[in-house]
């Protein structure tokens, strides 16, 4: 009975770490993609021009 509760964690781990993966293959891309990407470009801009205003002064 001992190696059943020896195995108990690891298989856990095991599926709890393959649904995080699949999660993560599923969300990828889709409907919301272009609007993530959208997000991400502006905050690039955003940062970019406060660095080059601290550059400037």
């Amino acid at each position: 009975m001992q190696y059943v509760s020896a195995l108990v964690p690891p298989l856990v781990m095991a599926v709890a770490f393959t649904a995080l993966v699949v999660t993560i293959i599923k969300h990828q891309g889709g409907a919301n993609k272009a609007r993530e990407d959208a997000v991400v470009d502006s905050m690039l801009a955003r940062a970019e021009a406060a660095k080059e205003t601290a550059e400037q002064q």
